[in-house]
């Protein structure tokens, strides 16, 4: 008897049969309505059966509803303990799953109410009427006397029944409730869309605090170091390098300040939209830093906008920073050329240690700037998602060239 009654006492079968009863209510009044649809159309007793499919009928148009799948989702996650997530707005789906697992939830609730409370009722009396000596089981028109021992026996086996019951209603709601609450195909195809956008977002902030955050250290670094040597014997210099500093670190907040709001789904204000139109205030930037930086332009820059504009910046910042990092402290060439179809990056150093030391090697050391690694890799993939061309290695006796050929029709 205790064997049997353990599974009533689980918080889930519980809650479960729970949720079977809320729904055996919520489907008494549409009983209701169709029995008196029948009994309208033919007043004999014996048409109270013909009110059964349009019950069920009743029950699957109430289905229909969005609200009520949403109604009973929720129900589900916290009654039965499943994971079914909400609706995806805007997402199809199959319109007659809501309806059948609202019939399957009535039809199942009012398993529990009768047969259930049946075999809970005569568990419970019946060792009280074998006492008082009217010990008497009857069951749709089916009568026995129980005496003696039996009382006992059968009771305990309606108590036992009842459990199995409650146990066996829970777990096919538990069952059903995420195969037909839970996402169609549609939908699941719209949530993966959607985890896949998110993804790409958190991917492109990543390579944008890569991007902003590399080149502010690095440039910071040097600027430092510049400033440190100079302050004695040129003061004017000094205090230009620490402006440099407090501009350039000014910005890579701005741009920290975005990505980690946009992380936290928090409202961060307006992303920073640097362009190619602000290459001269990065380069003035690495020119306060020390490095001697020789920019070749051609073509308008200003018709290169949008998406494209915006990941050329970032691509140039990149490379520049590669340069200043891994460099032999000689001239940067940095080249952007606008033509007609494609926009053409190159950035060219010089670097220590011949052809074989490249100023973007992944993990290299070089100058005293640890690395990490994704500086290349990074590029390389910002490159292939706008459809691109990229290069980079040695070029050359001592020089290491990055070229990135991006085609404009990104531009927008």
């Amino acid at each position: 008897m205790i064997k049997g009654l353990r599974p009533l006492l689980r918080g889930s079968t519980y809650t479960g049969v729970l949720f079977a009863v809320v729904g055996a209510l919520a489907g008494l009044p549409v009983a209701m309505v169709a029995l008196g649809l029948t009994l309208g159309l033919d007043g004999r007793p014996e048409a109270a059966w013909a009110a059964l499919p349009v019950w069920v009928v009743l029950l699957g148009v109430a289905g229909l509803p969005r609200v009520v799948r949403r109604v009973l989702a929720a129900g589900a996650r916290r009654l039965l303990g499943v994971a079914v997530p909400d609706p995806v707005k805007g997402a199809a789906t199959e319109r007659w799953r809501t309806p059948a697992f609202v019939v399957v939830h009535v039809l199942l609730g009012w398993t529990v109410l009768i047969g259930g409370s049946t075999l809970l009722v005569m568990g419970l009396t019946l060792p009280g009427r074998w006492a008082a000596g009217e010990a008497r089981v009857s069951l749709f028109g089916w009568a026995a006397e129980v005496t003696g021992v039996w009382a006992w026996i059968v009771a305990a086996l309606c108590l036992a029944l009842a459990a199995a019951l409650f146990a066996g209603v829970s777990g096919a709601l538990r069952w059903t409730a995420p195969r037909l609450l839970g996402p169609s195909p549609a939908e699941r195809l719209a949530m993966a869309a959607e985890r896949e956008r998110l993804l790409a977002e958190r991917n492109r902030l990543a390579h944008e605090l890569h991007d902003s955050i590399g080149h502010t250290l690095t440039a910071a670094t040097i600027q430092a170091a510049v400033a440190g040597e100079v302050l004695a014997a040129d003061p004017d210099a000094a205090r230009a390098a620490m402006r440099s500093i407090e501009e350039s670190t000014r910005a890579a907040l701005e741009d920290l300040d975005y990505v980690l709001g946009a992380l936290r789904d928090e409202q961060s204000g307006t992303a920073p939209t640097r362009t190619l139109t602000d290459l001269p205030e990065l380069v003035d930037r690495l020119r306060h830093a020390g490095a001697v930086v020789v920019p070749r332009t051609s073509g308008d820059l200003a018709r290169v906008q949008g998406t494209l504009s915006r990941a050329a910046y970032r691509i140039v910042q990149e490379g520049l920073t590669n340069a200043l990092r891994h460099g032999a402290g000689g001239p940067i060439e940095l080249r952007v050329a606008a033509g007609p179809e494609q926009l053409e990056l190159s950035v060219v150093n010089g670097v220590g240690g011949g052809p074989g030391g490249g100023a973007g090697a992944a993990g290299s050391e070089a100058g005293g700037f640890p690395t990490s690694g994704h500086g290349l890799p990074g590029l390389a993939e910002r490159v292939r998602l706008l459809h691109g061309e990229f290069e980079a290695g040695p070029d050359g006796e001592g020089q290491w060239r990055l070229v990135v050929r991006l085609p404009m029709r990104w531009s927008a």
